[in-house]
């Protein structure tokens, strides 16, 4: 008789649990914004080759709290970062008038063998260091064929902004004129006093987003506006590069009237973003120029004759990489803090 043959099964252990407070987070990823930078030119084309799971957000509404919301962003990602995970992401603006920050975030990692989270860190400053990263490369990619702006304009003075404009001042950018315009004059007093802390040419406040925007060769949008509010496509008229975080400030007419790079179409042309809003408007996506990686590759020229805007809806995978980056810089340094016995029921028949 024929002998039978036992399979081995694999040997798979359960990892253990740990916990990255924003502390740990904000002191591994201070002064390393290049890095950071480089790490999400390589996540979108990680992305743009295929080696990732992006799948649509999932917006959580509150009828009771209609401007708040918290986000799901669930991802995975290969290559060497080899991650998957979910970034929990809330976004209660009445917080400011309290004196507390809008957003605050966790994010999950969870082991590519096994499943099993591994890892929960504190993710705002997460968010907020890849958001600027994109940004910051953005604004490089963009504008190497059109000459480098001096004179850069911020509408909304809150934590992104400030993260985006550490970013460009440490990858290499300084500006003779920066504007300030926000709906709360608190806040752009307190993003003065910021910028006056920091390397940096004129300041100016801004009573009106005309004069922002007109004053400005590099405007970058970082604020909580629910619908269009921006509605003059002459505001534009000197083609100016427009980085557009908040994406939902400009009319579609504007959006039209300019040359649009998105990071992911299927993501950005959704929840009532003004690219969005165009497509509805029009009927299809023509208006679109291309991707940042399609510029990041030589496959799209971007026209001198047009604003050009950014419209980042900021993709899951990138919170992976800058978060699985945290975790091991954190690791590397023998500094993780793990919850023993977080997973109790490790054995399947006890």
């Amino acid at each position: 008789m024929p002998q039978q043959t036992t399979t081995t099964p694999p040997q798979i252990t359960v990892p253990p649990f740990a916990v990255i407070p924003g502390a740990q987070v904000q002191q591994t990823l201070q002064g390393q914004e290049q890095q950071i930078v480089n790490l999400v030119e390589a996540t979108y084309r990680l992305h743009a080759a295929g080696d990732s799971v992006n799948p649509p957000s999932y917006f959580l509404r509150f009828p009771d709290r209609p401007t708040a919301r918290i986000i799901a962003l669930p991802a995975s990602i290969g290559g060497q970062v080899r991650v998957d995970g979910m970034k929990w992401i809330s976004s209660f603006p009445a917080n400011v008038t309290a004196g507390v920050p809008r957003a605050s975030a966790v994010l999950i990692l969870n082991d590519h063998d096994t499943g099993y989270p591994f890892a929960c860190l504190e993710s705002s400053i997460i968010s907020a260091s890849r958001t600027a990263a994109m940004a910051a490369s953005a604004a490089d990619r963009l504008t190497r064929h059109r000459g480098r702006p001096t004179r850069i304009g911020f509408f909304g003075t809150g934590l992104i902004a400030r993260y985006i404009h550490t970013f460009l001042s440490a990858t290499g950018w300084s500006f003779e004129q920066t504007g300030v315009h926000d709906v709360s004059a608190d806040s752009a007093a307190g993003f003065r006093t910021y910028l006056q802390q920091t390397p940096t040419g004129r300041i100016t406040v801004h009573d009106s987003p005309e004069q922002l925007i007109r004053a400005s060769d590099l405007v970058v949008f970082a604020t909580v506006a629910g619908r269009p509010h921006v509605t003059d496509p002459a505001w534009f008229d000197h083609n100016p590069l427009v980085l557009y975080v908040s994406l939902r400030d400009l009319a579609p007419e504007i959006v039209l009237a300019s040359a649009n790079i998105v990071d992911d179409v299927d993501h950005c042309l959704k929840a009532d973003t003004s690219p969005h809003l165009a497509e509805q408007l029009t009927g299809n996506r023509d208006f679109l120029t291309g991707t940042l990686h399609d510029v990041m590759t030589g496959r799209v020229e971007l026209p001198e004759d047009r604003p050009v805007v950014f419209s980042p809806f900021g993709l899951g995978v990138l919170d992976l990489a800058v978060g699985k980056h945290v975790y091991d810089e954190v690791t590397r340094a023998g500094q993780l803090h793990v919850v023993d016995d977080f997973f109790h029921e490790t054995r399947r028949y006890g």
